[in-house]
């Protein structure tokens, strides 16, 4: 239970919802400060990420809540409603999970996701950058898909990555020879689609064989597959969610031989320059499967 003497963030929210706060318990995830379930005094529930000192300063829970926003706004995928978003600050509200992504969950999820990448706009990118896992991700508007893909996800997250000594040079050398001939393999797609961004499995919230909402968004119009990929980079998603997606909204041939393993460059790029060089085997790896 909170005490006497409460931490001025939980000062905060009771000045904004106007309740006392009864409980912080600390949650996992949230690349950007610490993240909380708040149990009010009324027995409602929230969630508050705090931005602290030692945020990666790419990042801002502002942003975060204007892509939450925007999500909701734009489509009809189920996520938190925002209370308060400040980069101090993000108050939002509480959805239940943390069950298995089961079958019938990835086939809700297929449905969600295909509504999603229904929504369109004439141009690649958005009208503002935006954040992945705390990182800026720059969303200039574009005509060219595999321009965009290339200069704004593979070089930009490359050079990112080796900037902050975590990409080996000879690696992004390689990089750099591989989207040179990125038009081998990606061609332009007909419409922009509106994506979630990243989907991993912990910005899934299931429950009861259902997909409750989904989280932490890194949101801009591309080409839908790169977000098929991503769902596969680490199983988020399988045979059930793909089997759905594609009753839905057929994926054209080459994804699952080629299109895939290149669009997960972009999200390793971005494990790298997180995490470090457990991550630059998967990238040289598929590297090595293009020739470069």
């Amino acid at each position: 239970m909170v005490g006497a003497a409460k931490p001025q963030f939980l000062c905060a929210i009771e000045n904004i919802i106007g309740e006392t706060v009864a409980n912080a318990t600390p949650l996992g995830g949230g690349c950007v400060g610490e993240v909380y379930r708040i149990d009010l005094s009324s027995g409602e529930r929230l969630v508050a990420k705090i931005g602290n000192e030692s945020s990666d300063p790419d990042g801002g829970l502002a942003l975060e809540g204007w892509m939450l926003e925007t999500l909701k706004e734009r489509s009809r995928l189920p996520v938190p409603t925002i209370l308060h978003a400040a980069d101090s600050l993000l108050l939002m509200e509480y959805i239940e999970g943390g069950d298995e992504i089961n079958e019938a969950a990835q086939e809700h999820a297929a449905e969600l996701l295909a509504d999603l990448h229904g929504v369109t706009a004439p141009q690649f990118g958005l009208e503002k950058d935006t954040l992945i896992g705390g990182l800026a991700q720059p969303n200039p508007p574009s005509d060219c898909w595999p321009e965009f893909f290339r200069d704004h996800r593979l070089l930009y997250m490359g050079h990112q990555a080796m900037a902050a000594g975590r990409l080996p040079g000879p690696v992004m050398d390689r990089l750099e020879r591989f989207a040179a001939r990125i038009k081998e393999w990606i061609g332009e797609v007909a419409e922009p689609a509106l994506i979630h961004g990243d989907m991993w499995g912990g910005n899934v919230l299931a429950r009861k064989g259902r997909i409750a909402g989904f989280v932490d968004p890194a949101i801009y119009y591309a080409d839908p597959e790169i977000e098929l990929a991503f769902s596969t980079l680490f199983s988020t998603f399988g045979e059930a969610f793909f089997r759905r997606y594609q009753e839905i909204r057929p994926i054209a041939p080459g994804f699952f031989e080629e299109r895939r393993d290149i669009y997960n460059l972009y999200p390793l790029l971005v494990h790298v320059r997180l995490f470090g060089s457990g991550y630059v085997g998967g990238v040289e790896g598929i590297l090595t499967r293009f020739g470069t």
